[in-house]
């Protein structure tokens, strides 16, 4: 571990380059025809990959209270380390494609880039956390409703569901229509910008509650979108997060390349969905083959269809 003072593979952006370093090596040494510690003879895979995290911790990582990570503007200019992440990925991907000519497999092979998610916000200036606690950031939406309107288990157990979104499932008996009128009475010290209740979040999702009742317990009761920017977090090491509605969460890349195809952009819209039934595709297999694809109607991304 290049830094020790670290703490893990995350809090440091060349420690977690160097744990990325270690996923890279293993899928060269596939590409070679070896295992993944390159000690044994194996079958090259027909699919195969990994992910990596750098470019996700440099996003948001503060590392030492210095906010060296992410980007400098709203047009996703990086700073010097996140910089430093971009171009560690790109040289990794290199790799890659490096040991597929070696060994005379670049041209039967697809590679497809993407990312499960993006970081919010871009413009790390908005930037603003809610910590888990009343404080002079304000309080997050699981604080305000406390124990009159929330079980144990989303207070001191495995704890609310919260980063750049608030998820809130209620106790049994309590009323939503209650628990968002204190919300709404205090959206300002929240950073609340919209609340999904009732008929808004079932053109969405299942409605929730007990399934003896016709509902789903997946689902949950209230969904607080707050304002962009506003992280509902305690900790001093992010300056953005995921797992909200945010543009910044759910719009990233999505590149697929093989020398077959000819080289152009797609402005269609897709999802990351797509990418299942398109390897299948690509593998000469029958995407339908799959329920995910029958009951949801997966397409294949643009190009792929034939």
């Amino acid at each position: 571990m290049p830094n020790n003072n670290g703490g893990d593979w995350t809090g440091d952006f060349d420690n977690v380059k160097c744990n990325d370093q270690l996923k890279v090596n293993a899928v060269l040494n596939w590409i070679d025809g070896k295992t993944h510690l390159g000690d044994a003879t194996a079958k090259v895979p027909q699919v195969f990959g990994m992910d990596f995290q750098a470019v996700s911790v440099g996003q948001k990582l503060i590392e030492n209270g210095v906010k060296g990570g992410g980007y400098t503007d709203a047009a996703g200019t990086p700073t010097p380390s996140m910089l430093g992440e971009i171009e560690f990925v790109d040289g990794a991907i290199g790799q890659f494609v490096n040991e597929l000519k070696k060994n005379h497999l670049y041209d039967s092979t697809t590679i497809i880039i993407t990312a499960k998610h993006g970081q919010s916000p871009i413009d790390t200036h908005r930037f603003f956390p809610i910590p888990g606690h009343s404080g002079a950031n304000g309080t997050p939406p699981s604080a305000i409703l406390g124990t009159a309107f929330l079980p144990d288990s989303e207070l001191n157990q495995i704890g609310p569901t919260e980063d750049d979104i608030s998820l809130l499932w209620l106790r049994p008996g309590t009323s939503t229509l209650d628990a968002v009128n204190l919300l709404e009475s205090n959206a300002s010290s929240a950073g609340i910008g919209q609340i999904l209740y009732g008929p808004s979040l079932e053109t969405m999702f299942n409605a929730p509650g007990l399934p003896s009742a016709g509902g789903d317990p997946r689902t949950p009761d209230i969904i607080v979108v707050p304002n962009v920017g506003v992280v509902y977090t305690g900790s001093t090491k992010k300056q953005s997060e995921h797992g909200g509605f945010a543009l910044d969460d759910t719009n990233v890349m999505l590149l697929v390349s093989n020398p077959s195809l000819e080289a152009r952009s797609i402005t269609t819209f897709v999802e990351t969905t797509q990418v299942a039934p398109t390897i299948l595709r690509i593998l000469g297999l029958d995407p339908s083959k799959l329920d995910a694809v029958r009951k949801e109607g997966t397409a294949v991304l643009p190009g792929f269809e034939d």
